[in-house]
């Protein structure tokens, strides 16, 4: 029997895949995937060329209580700047950088919605 967490992480798990698909097909190289840095996880760490690009990837059976990139707030924006500034220091990256969405919402098809430089 699958649990309601269970099918939670599955949903996410799902969303992310087809995030990296969508990325890729788009000419990005996927660095890393579900990097935990304090108390935040960045989903997908992307490059294309000389960009680095740190996507968040919110995904949703339905829209019923409003659109994935709307479950995007202030505070989990904070956190994924701070984990990316941690990142960047660590790595000595020193070009651009951009801030994405990916909303994904598993209806059949699935649909994918890349918002690009979402928040900064």
């Amino acid at each position: 029997m699958t649990t309601p967490q269970a099918t939670h992480l599955s949903t996410g798990a799902n969303g992310e895949d087809l995030a990296c698909e969508l990325l890729q097909q788009k000419g990005y190289r996927i660095l890393r995937r579900n990097l935990r840095m304090g108390k935040a996880e960045i989903d997908i760490i992307a490059r294309q060329n000389d960009l680095l690009v740190f996507v968040e990837v919110k995904t949703r059976t339905n829209d019923s209580f409003g659109y994935p990139e709307e479950f995007v707030n202030r505070r989990k924006q904070r956190l994924i700047l701070n984990a990316a500034d941690t990142y960047i220091l660590k790595i000595g990256w020193q070009e651009d950088i951009r801030f994405d969405i990916i909303a994904v919402t598993m209806s059949k098809p699935p649909e994918l919605f890349h918002i690009e430089d979402a928040f900064h």
